[in-house]
């Protein structure tokens, strides 16, 4: 059974970033010069993040994610996975990417154990990526998306930032996708977090507006019941058009924040665990690690973190997160 943290919410979703370096510049996620990157000998090695998902796994934890930066600019992610798919109670493992490396790895991903992939992508113009992402070429990413579907990493996500005067003006289309195949595409409010803190601002758009742009467009959405097999444990609310192959998930963190139902915790590359994305709380596994703690001293360490979740977010009152850039906790 999942442990519960102090407002009876059952923690059983772990977000492993497993490096903070990435092969895009992302305009609202990371400055154009990069950012400090933590030192070679401050990451935590897969062994050690093996031994945190499996205390992890001891107080319920049965979801594991993994995140950046971009997880696949790390050498031998399989052999992570591998690591987490055996040990016990672990039955989910994950991937959010930007797709540019799986064509690489996605059947070795694949037969490693990982489940499925949400691919993030923020324009469908391609001399637009290529500005919002400083380098990206759009051609690369839906390689990486055929990829993934040939592999069985499915269902495929797409996560899509939805900032005024970026991109904006795309949201129908990447509605329309949903039409044509059985993608299944999720808009994001972005956050007030590090590089994104401008477009938070003026490019705020929430997903009220998102939607009733699509509904305009493409008439009314039914709601995605909770059997579908798109629908996961996730803050994402899903519809579809009636007939559509695919779906269309809102995220709503500021206008309608679903902290009442998180579920999850984050470990950072250099072994951080955060309790709260839109905090700088953290703990520090990675002395532990390093320390000699025992698997029991490591689940007394986890229990901590769980019980200090906040209930919610701050950020309508001005209490945003200063510490760390989003590429640096993994979202």
């Amino acid at each position: 059974m999942p442990c519960l943290d102090s407002f009876a919410r059952p923690i059983n979703y772990l977000r492993v970033s497993v490096t903070d370096r990435c092969n895009l510049r992302c305009v609202y996620c990371m400055p154009a010069e990069g950012i400090d990157l933590v030192r070679h000998e401050d990451v935590l090695r897969y062994e050690e993040i093996a031994r945190v998902v499996q205390a992890a796994a001891a107080l319920g934890v049965c979801k594991v994610r993994l995140t950046g930066g971009e997880p696949l600019a790390r050498r031998g992610l399989p052999d992570l996975v591998r690591l987490i798919a055996a040990v016990p109670g672990i039955d989910d493992i994950s991937m959010t990417t930007n797709g540019v490396l799986l064509p690489r790895h996605a059947d070795a991903l694949a037969a490693a154990g990982l489940r499925r992939v949400n691919v993030s992508l923020d324009s469908l113009r391609p001399n637009r990526f290529r500005a919002i992402t400083r380098c990206g070429e759009l051609t690369d990413v839906w390689a990486g998306i055929a990829a993934a579907e040939r592999a069985g990493l499915t269902p495929v996500k797409l996560n899509t930032v939805v900032a005024r005067g970026l991109n904006d003006d795309e949201v129908v289309d990447f509605a329309r996708l949903t039409l044509e195949q059985p993608l299944n595409v999720r808009f994001i409010e972005i956050m007030p977090l590090g590089a994104n803190e401008h477009w938070a601002g003026d490019g705020y758009v929430p997903m009220s507006e998102v939607r009733a742009r699509i509904e305009a467009a493409l008439g009314p959405l039914e709601t995605v019941r909770g059997h579908d097999p798109v629908v996961g444990n996730g803050p994402a609310r899903y519809s579809r058009v009636p007939g559509a192959p695919g779906t269309i998930g809102f995220i709503s963190p500021v206008s309608e924040h679903f902290c009442f139902h998180c579920n999850r915790l984050r470990l950072t590359a250099d072994g951080k665990l955060r309790p709260c994305l839109l905090s700088d709380d953290e703990i520090d596994l990675r002395a532990a690690l390093r320390g000699g703690a025992d698997d029991q001293e490591l689940e007394t360490i986890i229990a901590q973190a769980i019980a200090a979740k906040p209930a919610r977010h701050h950020l309508d009152v001005g209490d945003v997160p200063h510490a760390r850039q989003m590429a640096q906790i993994g979202g």
